[in-house]
């Protein structure tokens, strides 16, 4: 299968993308809400990002340790490529009604604000469904539009929804303290559980004509991923309790210490894997003890807790390069714990061809990760990273909404579309020429 796929990253620009033909409008701010458009802009669609001006997103201003590239945050340029940026104050009637011109040529409109906002803006999913019968609405943010949370309109962030969905508390070990994943894990997945909402709206829509409205909570989409913790509560009457990488629905699978202060994980749950594992632990006679030869009786804590002391002595005598080719030649999962450079520097992913330099017209040369799904016929690609706030206000507003130059020019006077803040973050690269990147005149 890999013949189909080769030189896929060299000849993707020359294949469609899979939503090209979309338009999707975007008022988010932060991770969680830039995310799911994202991905969405990656397949193809036309993705306008709207920002308040002059300073736009708050993410522009969220940075590793106070970092700057080329006065850009890396956390922004990585959430937010392929995206046409206009800067609009829907604060006021001008700029909503621009707002709801927009809507009524686009698909899909979404949103992370706070609850009820939409409706204080007269932009609300009853006021846009007036000037588009078909529009795909999307408001997500930490707690939902409605309940408790919602009522007491709390702010909320990755961290927050990790605290209340229960997952800091599930990542600790034993009688540790919670710990939170430093990926913004509820921003990721509960991005992407959005857009799958939006896209099996579609569906909906082209076999009924019809739009809809969708609502969700960035805490509930994280509980989703817990999978067995909650039934299990529910069903048992009995309480997960956190146990650091062990993973209690498979045995062996943990994470252990190696003779050169790597880290190994390792997990070996099928016959086949766990006779492998103890042929290259030199203990074939473990598949056949009568505590470990059956996956459901080696779950049992007792039994559990000894095939991993067992796992952890042997480990510890290992280097865990050395246990990662025993994983191969004995067919169990083993792999040594990477770090951010082993990260950047993998040659599987390099020869996957996953990381990739982008060529940006303003911000150079730089290595990104591709979108992580290959897809022969209609392959997503990154064309282009951020631009500064209000980049594309002309683009949008006499390509797509018909406007003249005059008529742009009063929005610009009269404060209704904006440009950016002369500060890191939201103004240019120091080295722009004034004309790179540029699709109409600024």
């Amino acid at each position: 299968m890999a013949e189909v796929f080769k030189d896929y990253v060299k000849n993707k620009f020359k294949r469609p993308a899979p939503l090209k033909g979309l338009r999707v409008l975007e008022v988010c701010t932060l991770l969680f809400g830039p995310a799911g458009p994202s991905f969405l802009a990656e397949m193809g669609a036309e993705v306008i990002k709207i920002e308040l001006p002059p300073l736009g997103d708050v993410t522009r201003s969220l940075n590793p340790f106070g970092w700057f590239y080329k006065e850009q945050s890396p956390m922004f340029m990585h959430i937010n490529p392929n995206k046409y940026y206009m800067a609009l104050d829907l604060h006021h009637e001008p700029g909503q009604g621009v707002f709801k011109e927009l809507c009524a040529k686009s698909d899909i409109v979404e949103f992370n604000l706070r609850p009820a906002v939409t409706n204080r803006w007269n932009i609300g999913y009853e006021d846009i469904k007036k000037v588009n019968p078909g529009i795909i609405y999307l408001e997500k943010n930490g707690f939902g539009q409605w309940g408790r949370y919602a009522e007491e309109s709390r702010p909320s962030n990755d961290g927050a929804a990790q605290a209340l969905a229960g997952y800091a508390w599930m990542s600790s070990f034993p009688h540790r303290p919670p710990l939170k994943q430093s990926i913004w894990i509820a921003d990721y997945y509960g991005g992407l559980m959005g857009e799958v909402a939006v896209l099996a709206a579609l569906h909906h829509r082209k076999k009924t004509g019809k739009g809809q409205y969708i609502e969700m909570s960035q805490s509930e989409n994280l509980m989703r991923t817990m999978g067995w913790i909650w039934p299990y509560q529910q069903l048992s009457g009995k309480a997960a309790a956190p146990s650091g990488n062990r993973d209690q629905c498979i045995c062996p699978a943990d994470t252990f210490l190696c003779a050169d202060n790597q880290f190994a994980a390792i997990a070996a749950p099928a016959p086949d894997e766990f006779k492998g594992l103890c042929a290259a632990m030199g203990r074939p006679e473990l598949a056949e003890d009568p505590r470990f030869r059956d996956h459901t009786i080696r779950l049992q804590d007792e039994n559990a807790l000894a095939i991993l002391r067992i796992i952890a002595d042997w480990a510890r005598k290992n280097k865990a390069d050395e246990i990662e080719a025993l994983g191969i030649k004995h067919g169990f999962a083993a792999s040594r714990l990477h770090n951010a450079k082993d990260m950047n520097e993998n040659q599987n992913r390099r020869q996957r061809e996953f990381v990739k330099e982008i060529d940006d017209p303003l911000y150079g040369k730089y290595v990104e990760h591709e979108f992580p799904v290959m897809m022969s016929k209609t392959p997503p690609k990154i064309k282009w990273t951020v631009r500064p706030v209000g980049f594309d206000n002309e683009y949008v507003l006499q390509k797509i909404l018909g406007k003249s130059m005059s008529e742009i020019d009063e929005l610009h006077k009269t404060g209704v579309v904006g440009k950016w803040k002369d500060m890191q973050g939201r103004r240019p690269p120091p080295d722009w020429d004034g004309t790179c990147g540029a699709i109409i005149r600024r």
